[in-house]
């Protein structure tokens, strides 16, 4: 049976509180859910926390998040056979699109070093727990944390407003200074990142695969970063144009894959489904077909791009959007065309024997960072291969990977998110 995660959001008072619209919350914190106690998945035993590093030489490099402080990560050291093989992970937050929303981000922990945790646990592909994490868990395992708002592609800054659009700098200062820490060494390097940290995976994936030696094995996860520049249900693009502001705002421009600037607009160009064709670097894409996140305040693809409350003022779609089994049919055929979408948009990447996929119909949002979706008990499957299994099998080279799920309903082992 799946499992389903309720979750319990009173969305009108924190409205209220911040005296911010709706398109403005979703921009802000995607991944709250896991820091803001709007949403507790099954823990880990005793998950291993680790503590914040900052990166002290940024401010010199300009390398800062949106109020000037210093960005960080959390590292924990790679042991025996893992000594030299790292793995990075990039965080997730959603993105800020206009002032008002960038100012409100950097008074937390999404725009600002001074509101993060001084330790997180490491959970799902992070995990030191080989019983948990079976083939990484010995790496050097890094979470770089996420205080730009433009995925680790912004160059800019809003003088009047105090604001820092760092995003690229702080990729570059981070994994500079992870190489001074023993990076340099690596022989085996996986990229990851959920999210907006799996969009920032994608664009960075090249770049990173950059920084090291031709004898090195590198390749790219992406998990919950497929976001489509697809039709809302009044018609509209309410993602395209939502993607509009980051990019122009934050100077995102001139940090884009140029094979895709060269051929498209900038606005595509944040789209991962005019990326993948270009990346060189092998790149596994991991994501639900009917991608869910925590909250109508959150961005993820079903309440933020496909119905929003602008596309859908009368609220017709929201039960839908909190709950699939409370979808019509008409919806659920809605639903259906963007998962075809969705595997439209992988059709020729899927063809290269270098990348991997796991495209499973479930109602859920970034999977490899969680005890119970990436290798629990009862976590989702496809063909009976775990998520870690199948990217474990992908990476190693034990076996090609490219599992799609049948149309829903028909997975039984989703961990479906439902709210109320």
């Amino acid at each position: 049976m799946g499992v389903e995660l309720v979750l319990w959001v009173i969305v009108i008072l924190i409205g209220g509180l911040t005296g911010l619209n709706g398109n403005e919350l979703i921009s802000l914190n995607e991944t709250e859910m896991f820091h803001l106690d709007f949403f507790k998945a099954p823990a880990a035993n005793d998950p291993l926390m680790v503590g914040l590093t900052l990166v002290q030489s940024a401010g010199a490099k300009g390398a800062v998040c949106l109020d000037g402080t210093l960005p960080g990560y959390h590292l924990h050291r790679g042991s025996g056979s893992g000594v030299n093989s790292w793995l990075i992970n990039l965080e997730g937050g959603g993105w800020c699109n206009n002032v008002r929303a960038c100012v409100y981000r950097k008074a937390s922990r999404r725009g600002s070093s001074r509101y993060m945790e001084k330790e997180i646990p490491f959970t799902g592909i992070l995990s030191s727990n080989p019983q948990e994490n079976p083939d990484f868990f010995n790496w050097n395992r890094v979470k770089l944390r996420y205080c730009d708002g433009a995925s680790f592609t912004g160059d800019s800054q809003d003088k009047s407003a105090e604001l820092e659009f760092r995003g690229q700098p702080i990729w570059l200062a981070a994994m500079d200074d992870l190489m001074l820490k023993g990076m340099h060494n690596a022989h085996q390097a996986l990229l990851s990142g959920c999210s907006a940290g799996g969009l920032a995976s994608i664009l960075h994936c090249d770049e990173f695969r950059d920084l090291f030696p031709g004898k090195t094995t590198v390749k790219c996860l992406s998990d919950g970063g497929l976001f489509l520049d697809a039709t809302d249900v009044s018609g509209g693009r309410t993602l395209r144009n939502f993607y509009q502001g980051v990019v122009d705002m934050q100077g995102v421009e001139e940090n884009l894959p140029h094979i895709c600037t060269r051929e498209h607009d900038p606005i595509s160009c944040f789209f991962p489904q005019n990326l993948i064709a270009g990346i060189k670097t092998p790149l596994f894409i991991l994501n639900a077909a009917y991608d869910s996140c925590s909250s109508d305040f959150n961005m993820n693809q079903i309440q933020a791009s496909l119905a929003p409350p602008s596309a859908d003022p009368a609220g017709y779609w929201r039960e839908c959007t909190q709950d699939h089994a409370k979808c019509s049919p008409a919806q659920l055929q809605f639903l259906q065309g963007f998962r075809n979408q969705m595997l439209n948009a992988v059709k020729d990447f899927g063809r290269s024997s270098k990348n991997g996929l796991f495209i499973n119909s479930c109602f859920a949002h970034c999977q490899s960072e969680r005890h119970d979706t990436w290798f629990g008990d009862d976590s989702p499957v496809i063909g009976n291969k775990a998520i870690a299994t199948a990217v474990g099998d992908w990476y190693f080279d034990r076996a090609t990977v490219k599992a799609i799920d049948c149309a829903y309903p028909c997975d039984k082992t989703c961990h479906n998110l439902v709210f109320k």
